[in-house]
């Protein structure tokens, strides 16, 4: 016999329930088979126990409300913050759909809808939702009727929950009239799971929910990573405190994080555990420090910490638009100098003029003043607990002779003078980042470094830019008072300094050979137009246009776009207006540092040479950008021609990628392609 083209061999046929075999059952039988394959992915909506926590044991309108179908019902949260309901499903199940509902009814001319907006769905598979990920935030007033919201996660959860937003006004609740999920039952996988915004989502919870409220004490928990537009994830525990000294005092507080495992978390340069989650509260355009790291990188800097804008999401609460970040620390792709021991004494050293080194709250543990200029100064490595007294006295003693020689007759002196113990490229390099950025604490705040077998001190990385780019009312407008007096900003009134700083830097400044390699170097960048208006606004265009999602739930949770914060000079009033103040600022400075530094432009085309080079290792493909230019735009593909991943960088990227040949192809600022075809072991 034979069924579809093929032979059923006669042993078959005359077996004893040989008539099952029959054309009709075949039929059927194969009918049931797709049928329960189809329906086992078909989303229904999903039953379990009710989960909840009720700060306030609200027994009038409790929580079973939000479960029982009936839109006339509703569980009332009255805490500020903290109060979740949710289901446990008792088996992992595959997310598809989330409804809700917000209080329908209007009482004395109250809407209730505004007061769902930011709340957050998070699924997870602990039932403390230490491992949560976030699945939806609702972004604006909800509808005064069931909404539904599809989900697209191929992760599996057996616990679900809506975390209620924080209370803008702590005297009045919010209310969820309806909260149903759809899914079906699954395994699940990492291959899609969601993002609040086109930024990477950051999820991360604290054992017991604690709040991170010191600088001190580190809080355990666990952080989950979405990026990639989903289609990446990384999850580890995690140990996070605050960080920062003005910037902990806002509303918003900035984060250091110490991951349990090195990674190259995002695909970024530097493998290690210890990240930094910048807040930018007073910068209202959220892109400041992103603008001077890239101007710093375009000068070439030794080394400039990447910088990733991503949504931060603490314990079901949406803390906003972040951006991440190295912490400085000495290892390859960071500061990359000698990692001491208690033996070694000339190096490597990391410090930091620091104006906070003495705070009465935080001081430093480690610090020393100089002799000349009354510099205060901060040993960032070795660390506090790791150095010894001859490395204390040693470092302080080099600072102090770099104090001394600024201070000499003898200061311009080739063999004799700063230069000596000052290297002068990342000196001049530092000082346009901080003038081109109109960083009023450019001085304020200094980081440097020694090698061990190196006598000079090194500035960098650049650092803390929020007042920036005509953000500080001691010193705004800062180019109208350029025009007027012709002088840099650092050395203006308004302008910040730690100890006598300023005039440390003026008296090096004051070298005519100083002012003519200042000059030199501006030239080289403008001649192949690194550094061009054109250039430089659609970095900030292109900034605006990636935020702007992520801007517009930002400052729903931080309401301050007409408030005037921490030293804001001017409240524009929207997000489009602060950007053209960025906009405006960045061409008329770079208008002003032309004159100020007498700069003509060549008459010949002077291309940048790419120094883009390919390298792999084991699931590694490592890109490097030397050439200091535009960011380039990075696609990889795999042998069929599939798209794995499309991302923008400008000096280093690393992606994880599984065995195999993959075509990378980069296209620079001038549309020219590069193609590499590659085998990663």
């Amino acid at each position: 016999m034979t069924i579809f083209g093929s032979k059923i061999p006669d042993t078959v046929m005359k077996n004893k329930c040989s008539h099952l075999l029959s054309f009709p059952f075949l039929l059927f039988f194969l009918f049931i088979l797709v049928f329960t394959v189809k329906t086992e992915n078909i989303s229904q909506e999903l039953s379990g126990d009710i989960i909840f926590y009720d700060k306030c044991n609200n027994t009038q309108n409790p929580v079973r409300n939000a479960f029982d179908g009936n839109l006339n019902t509703y569980f009332s949260s009255c805490a500020p913050f903290g109060n979740w309901i949710g289901l446990d499903l008792k088996e992992k199940y595959i997310i598809t759909k989330i409804v809700y509902a917000p209080r329908m009814d209007v009482v004395s001319g109250s809407d209730y809808r505004e007061r769902l907006r930011l709340g957050v769905f998070e699924g997870a598979n602990n039932p403390d939702f230490g491992d949560a990920v976030t699945l939806f935030v609702i972004p604006g007033n909800a509808e005064r009727k069931l909404t539904e919201q599809e989900i697209a996660c191929t992760k599996a959860f057996r616990y679900l929950r809506f975390v209620f937003p924080y209370a803008q006004d702590v005297n009045k609740s919010s209310y969820m009239s309806e909260l149903k999920f759809y899914g079906y039952k699954g395994v699940g996988d990492h291959t899609k799971l969601p993002q609040i915004t086109n930024l990477p989502t950051i999820s991360i919870h604290t054992v017991d929910g604690r709040d991170v409220d010191s600088k001190v004490n580190y809080v355990k928990g666990i952080i989950s990573l979405v990026y990639d537009n989903g289609t990446k994830f990384y999850t580890d525990s995690l140990e996070i405190r605050g960080r920062g000294n003005n910037s902990w005092t806002h509303p918003k507080k900035p984060y250091r994080i110490k991951l349990a495992k090195s990674v190259n978390l995002m695909e970024l340069p530097a493998k290690a555990r210890n990240w930094t989650l910048i807040n930018n509260y007073g910068d209202k355009t959220l892109m400041r420090n992103i603008l001077a790291f890239d101007f710093s990188r375009r000068l070439e800097m030794p080394y400039t910490s990447p910088s990733e804008a991503v949504d931060v999401v603490l314990n079901g609460d949406y803390k906003g638009c972040y951006q991440l970040c190295d912490h400085i620390d000495i290892r390859k792709n960071r500061v990359d100098i000698e990692e001491m021991s208690t033996a070694d004494l000339t190096g490597g050293y990391m410090l930091e003029i620091d104006a906070y080194a003495y705070n009465s709250e935080t001081p430093e543990p480690k610090k020393f003043t100089s002799t000349r200029y009354n510099i205060p100064v901060a040993i960032k490595y070795p660390a506090d607990d790791e150095i010894v007294l001859a490395q204390e006295q040693y470092i302080a003693s080099h600072f102090n002779k770099l104090a001394d020689a600024v201070n000499s007759s003898q200061y311009k002196d080739a063999q004799y003078g700063f230069r000596k113990y000052l290297d002068e490229e990342s000196f001049i390099r530092h000082f346009l980042v901080g003038e081109f950025s109109g960083n009023t604490d450019t001085y304020w705040s200094v980081r440097m470094w020694k090698s061990r077998t190196d006598d000079k001190f090194y500035l960098g990385p650049v650092w803390d830019f929020d007042l920036g780019f005509d953000n500080d009312n001691r010193t705004y407008p800062i180019n109208t008072k350029a025009n007027q007096s012709n002088e840099w900003l650092c050395f203006s009134g308004g302008s910040s300094a730690a100890g006598s700083t300023r005039e440390f830097v003026r008296r090096i400044m004051s070298d005519e050979k100083m002012l003519l390699r200042l000059k030199e170097i501006y030239s080289y960048y403008r001649d192949r137009k690194i550094i061009s208006k054109d250039t430089l606004l659609k970095i900030v265009d292109d900034n605006a246009e990636l935020l702007n999602q992520s801007q517009a739930l930002n400052f729903k949770r931080w309401p301050i776009m007409n408030l005037s914060v921490h030293q804001n000079p001017v409240v524009w009033g929207s997000y489009q207006a602060e950007v053209g103040n960025v906009r405006n600022y960045v061409a008329n400075r770079l208008d002003w540092m032309d004159k100020k530094l007498t700069y003509t432009p060549t008459n010949r085309e002077l291309p940048v040479v790419p120094k883009i080079s390919l390298t792999t290792d084991k699931n590694r493909i490592f890109l490097n950008n030397q050439s200091g230019s535009e960011a380039c735009r990075v696609q990889i593909a795999d042998v069929c021609g599939t798209i794995i991943t499309e991302r923008t960088y400008i000096t280093d990227f690393t992606y994880e990628v599984r065995s195999g040949v993959y075509i990378v192809v980069v296209t620079d600022h001038n549309a020219q392609q590069y193609t590499f075809k590659c085998l990663v072991p």
